[in-house]
């Protein structure tokens, strides 16, 4: 299929610089910004691993993953229908259905869709603000992605541990001020933090992002990692991230 046959009005295709993977987005729906990059950045899952992507959005992490090789298959699912369609169109504009499934379905009824222990790992970047009564009628895509409208924290690791395999990782990003809870929530359904790295946006400004790793039956051992810096103070990228692009 010819690349304008994919694209509906409004959207546009984006390169992601890695392997010539590219993807669609439209601006009137909720676009990928770093905190997704640095999430496919920071899994560790393997080129052997059945992958779930929980709030895929425009699928970009099934496609940041599969274009990094780091899994064998990736499904990612979408509440909103018409993001999840635009993100199937992406994955046949790389020509990758044979390793990506975007499947449009409620985080909440994840065991009526799914066999439990089905994958090796979950990534999620779920939304980051508690619901508020002042948004409560605002479905809008951008407040679906970024506030717990639709679906609330627990929801997500709900469906996290019922999706994996004992031993299993769950990866996400997530921002500091809620940390208590994460990792309270986590350990309530057996989910173990072991790996963490603070995220800041220069060296002297304190971290606005976190990243997490928690295995399903882990033992309680955690380690953090020296925190990530996005940018120089002249506003261009790190070498930490330069690097997660490949480029010199």
């Amino acid at each position: 299929m010819e690349e304008d046959q994919l694209l509906l009005l409004g959207e546009r295709i984006d390169d992601l610089e890695v392997n010539g993977f590219r993807i669609i987005q439209n601006p009137s729906f909720f676009c990928f910004g770093m905190d997704a990059v640095l999430l496919a950045n920071f899994a560790r899952t393997r080129r052997k691993d059945r992958v779930m992507d929980l709030g895929t959005g425009t699928g970009i992490i099934p496609l940041l993953l599969t274009a990094k090789e780091k899994c064998a298959a990736c499904d990612g699912l979408e509440l909103q229908e018409p993001v999840a369609e635009m993100a199937g169109r992406s994955v046949k504009l790389n020509r990758a259905e044979e390793k990506i499934r975007i499947l449009q379905g409620d985080i909440r009824e994840v065991p009526e869709i799914f066999d439990r222990g089905s994958y090796d790992a979950v990534t999620c970047n779920p939304p980051y603000i508690k619901e508020t009564s002042g948004l409560h009628n605002d479905t809008s895509s951008y407040n679906l992605a970024r506030h717990e409208i639709a679906v609330s924290w627990e929801d997500v690791v709900r469906a996290a541990a019922f999706l994996l395999k004992p031993g299993g990782c769950f990866t996400l990003v997530h921002k500091p001020f809620r940390l208590p809870e994460l990792m309270q929530t986590l350990k309530e359904y057996k989910l173990e933090p072991k790996r963490m790295q603070m995220v800041q946006p220069y060296r002297d400004k304190e971290p606005n992002m976190v990243l997490l790793e928690a295995v399903l039956g882990g033992g309680p051992q955690l380690t953090v990692l020296p925190a990530l810096v996005v940018y120089e103070s002249d506003g261009s990228y790190t070498r930490q991230v330069l690097d997660m692009y490949g480029k010199p």
